[in-house]
């Protein structure tokens, strides 16, 4: 099957599970409301791309690429970003359900998560520093051997960091958020 390589498209309310996406690099094009729930986008190229209301969740995403992708208010539960393509890989999170995740191992500097729900999403050795972590909810998200310096968590809430097990070097915390630095302790904080 031949590849193809899309530029500058708009893809609007189209659903992927009958009809799959091409194999092929998109560049440039924008997503809306599609839904590619529980399809394969395997060994697809998405470079400068916005997919904006959509279900991507329960996909294969193996040697997938995105490089500066941008998701916002998509619903993407199970998703496994270190199957990914790990050249240019690079992509933000706005007003996503990005559930039950996992970016086990990943390099995600400067990724941006805004206004999003990382519910029980891994990120256990994954390379986060310098990323921005605002007004999300991290409620039982993994942090193990997790390089996390300069990271941003002042705004969001629910995480549990442990820092004797995580690189957390001139990260940004706010006071309402330490007792998720120190819960490991069973201390109460008042």
């Amino acid at each position: 099957m031949e590849k193809v390589y899309i530029e500058d498209k708009s893809f609007e309310s189209k659903s992927y599970q009958k009809d799959a996406l091409a194999k092929g690099e998109y560049d440039n094009c924008t997503f809306k409301q599609c839904d590619f729930s529980a399809t394969d986008l395997s060994e697809i190229t998405f470079i400068d791309c916005r997919f904006i209301d959509c279900n991507i969740s329960m996909c294969t995403l193996t040697k997938t690429s995105f490089q500066d992708v941008r998701f916002e208010s998509c619903k993407m539960l199970g998703l496994q970003f270190e199957n990914c393509n790990a050249f240019g890989l690079s992509f933000n999170f706005e007003n996503c359900q990005l559930m039950h995740a996992s970016f086990y191992k990943t390099k995600s500097k400067h990724t941006i998560f805004k206004d999003s729900s990382l519910i029980e999403t891994d990120f256990a050795e994954c390379n986060l520093n310098n990323a921005v972590f605002d007004n999300c909810d991290l409620s039982g998200a993994i942090f193990e051997n997790t390089l996390l310096e300069k990271a941003n968590f002042r705004t969001s809430y629910n995480y549990s960091i442990d820092p004797s097990n995580n690189y957390i070097n001139k990260a940004k915390f706010s006071n309402a958020g330490i007792a998720g630095l120190l819960y490991m302790y069973d201390i109460e904080i008042e």
